[in-house]
């Protein structure tokens, strides 16, 4: 490098320093409402400390602009059954934005602790609702049938406590823990309870998760068209197994491969399935070939057919 320019980094250098950005990059001050209620409960944001404890979960997150728009992309693809199955319920619609604070939406995810899924089920919790884990399925991973898990914890959860907030932190630590404090405490209200320290910031996380999913574009979010994380779309075959089954046989008889199976059936856990009833998700319109090749399978007894050969050129000898 010649040497005038050498001569002007340390110029450059100060003024990185002093002007580390343009007033135009600047990103604005972000706030959040302060009348803000969540599953119908108001949220005493009037109080000081309630307060700094809101702003301290929004502003880390206002601010983190790729794990929003990851939680707007994905919440095209979860919400509305999530949504649906609330609705079917008579339960609140903000107890979506609890799997938000539990899993950012990601499907196959496992906490330090153990706990899987999208709502975060430890393997105990998960028998207790009928999720099975076993060296061939976690059904925690299973997004119907953790949210019927989760929706009826829940349930439990409030007809045990008599309040929403109550409910989900008892979600979080437990509800023995949670009855605990009360008892000791004196004291009903999550708001005046000494819990942990995890599960006094767990209802400000959710709380954040809805004010910026439900109106991205006031804090600056807002996706172009095509970008949203779409429903997965997929059929539904339920059938009986006489034998175990390999995976990779399974896909090919649906027209599919390994691969695509797992990945529509992430609750799988090893390469085959065992004799008994289950009920998969396979890629839609192969149903009707995936209900005929599974009955000839099991009424010669013998797995499926292989694919047909496929025409590859002649391996050529290495050039001497």
């Amino acid at each position: 490098m010649p040497k005038n320019r050498l001569s002007l980094l340390p110029f450059l250098f100060l003024a990185a320093l002093l002007f580390p950005l343009s007033l135009e990059a600047q990103q604005p001050y972000y706030s959040f409402p302060t009348n803000l209620t969540l599953c119908g409960e108001p949220v005493p944001l009037e109080d000081r400390k309630f307060w700094e404890m809101m702003d301290r979960e929004f502003t880390q997150a206002v601010y983190d602009r790729a794990q929003v728009f990851l939680w707007l992309k994905r919440s095209s693809r979860f919400f509305p059954f999530i949504e649906s199955q609330l609705k079917a319920k008579g339960m609140p619609d903000d107890l979506k934005y609890l799997m938000v604070a539990e899993s950012a939406m990601r499907p196959v995810v496992f906490s330090n602790k153990g706990a899987a899924g999208h709502w975060q089920f430890m393997e105990k919790t998960g028998k207790r609702f009928n999720l099975r884990k076993n060296s061939q399925i976690d059904e925690r991973l299973d997004l119907a049938k953790s949210t019927e898990a989760a929706l009826s914890y829940l349930k439990l959860l409030y007809n045990l406590f008599g309040k929403w907030s109550l409910a989900m932190a008892a979600y979080n630590c437990g509800e023995e823990r949670v009855k605990e404090e009360i008892s000791q405490q004196g004291e009903n209200d999550y708001y005046r309870l000494d819990l942990p320290q995890e599960t006094e910031r767990y209802i400000f996380r959710i709380l954040t998760a809805k004010v910026l999913l439900s109106d991205p574009a006031s804090y600056g979010y807002q996706l172009p068209d095509g970008y949203a994380y779409p429903p997965e779309e997929f059929d539904l075959v339920t059938f009986h197994l006489p034998h175990p089954v390999h995976l990779r046989d399974l896909a090919r008889g649906c027209g599919s491969f390994y691969k695509e199976l797992k990945e529509l059936n992430v609750e799988l856990q090893g390469y085959t399935l065992s004799a008994g009833t289950h009920q998969l998700k396979i890629p839609p319109g192969k149903s009707v070939k995936c209900e005929k090749n599974l009955k000839d399978w099991i009424k010669n007894s013998r797995g499926f057919p292989p694919p047909p050969p496929e025409s590859l050129p002649p391996v050529e000898p290495p050039s001497q």
